[in-house]
């Protein structure tokens, strides 16, 4: 059993490098998105 299928992700599978690279796009993509929309919000881009 991997690391990866210990934590909250609990299902056979959990450690695919495409679900882990999917996972990760989506958190970095929130951040970026939050990012942005904080320096849009303080200043006038």
């Amino acid at each position: 059993m991997s690391d990866l299928n210990r934590g909250i992700m609990k299902f056979d599978g959990a450690d695919k490098p495409i679900l882990v690279a999917v996972s990760a796009l989506l958190i970095f993509g929130g951040i970026t998105a939050l990012i942005f929309w904080a320096l849009k919000s303080a200043y006038v881009v």
